[in-house]
């Protein structure tokens, strides 16, 4: 690799020991090998750096939930059980995930004073928005095809908010965290909420024994 690459590599190293507020460009060039002129060079500033490399480790986290819709795309099931396919496999690579997901949270409350990072959380934010669409198609399916576009973006936007919100859980709570099983029953139980029914314990998806 070179220097570029070294500076990124080493540049995720330290999010994930250290913090994205904690990290140093001294840490940065102790991690990678390099030197403070690389990162200047490459990057113009270490925040520069750190937003990529968390960027970079981000866009990891969603090629595993680009695997979790494959599984619901080989699925031959009802939408609600490739849901909760689905979303089990994302709280399962959350759950292996910790300190990634820590230095994402902590970047949250720099975005104030960090502008350049809040339009690189922004713009991840957008692309969580992508990825999660995706998801939503393989999991309804053929029936995607009756869902309006608008729909399908607010959609989108749900799904990540629904993924910012389990991570937060598995972080502070991971026994008590949602399963895909949590998640699929509460999507029934809200879904017969909002056409006015009630939720009978036959109809909710069932529990291991």
């Amino acid at each position: 690799m070179g220097h570029r690459e070294d500076l990124l590599a080493g540049a995720q190293r330290c999010l994930l020991e250290k913090g994205y507020g904690r990290t140093t460009a001294r840490d940065i060039v102790a991690a990678s090998g390099t030197n403070l002129a690389s990162i200047g060079y490459h990057y113009g500033t270490k925040e520069a750096l750190l937003n990529a490399a968390l960027l970079s480790a981000l866009g990891d986290v969603g090629d595993e939930i680009n695997k979790a819709t494959l599984i619901c795309l080989q699925m031959d099931a009802d939408p609600i059980t490739r849901f909760e396919a689905g979303w089990g496999e994302i709280v399962r690579q959350y759950a292996t995930r910790r300190q990634l997901l820590l230095a994402s949270v902590e970047v949250f409350a720099q975005v104030d004073r960090v502008p350049e990072l809040r339009a690189a959380v922004a713009d991840g934010f957008q692309q969580g928005r992508q990825v999660m669409l995706r998801l939503f198609n393989a999991i309804l399916g053929p029936d995607v095809e009756h869902v309006t576009d608008e729909e399908a973006s607010s959609v989108g936007s749900l799904f990540q908010a629904l993924a910012t919100g389990v991570m937060a859980q598995l972080l502070v709570d991971p026994e008590r965290a949602p399963t895909g099983r949590d998640l699929a029953n509460a999507v029934r139980t809200v879904s017969i909420g909002l056409r006015g029914g009630r939720l009978r314990e036959t109809e909710a998806v069932e529990q291991p024994a």
